[in-house]
């Protein structure tokens, strides 16, 4: 679900709403990997 959010919003403009939320999901996308399959 994230990732399809991700995946609609991932041309934002950074600055917009869009732009601020996907900033948001993939921050936390990026620490929930890290945290359930680090490398």
């Amino acid at each position: 679900m994230v990732l399809k959010r991700i995946e609609t919003i991932f041309d934002a403009e950074p600055g917009t709403p869009e732009g601020d939320e996907l900033e948001k999901l993939v921050t936390w996308v990026e620490a929930y990997e890290e945290k359930h399959f680090p490398f």
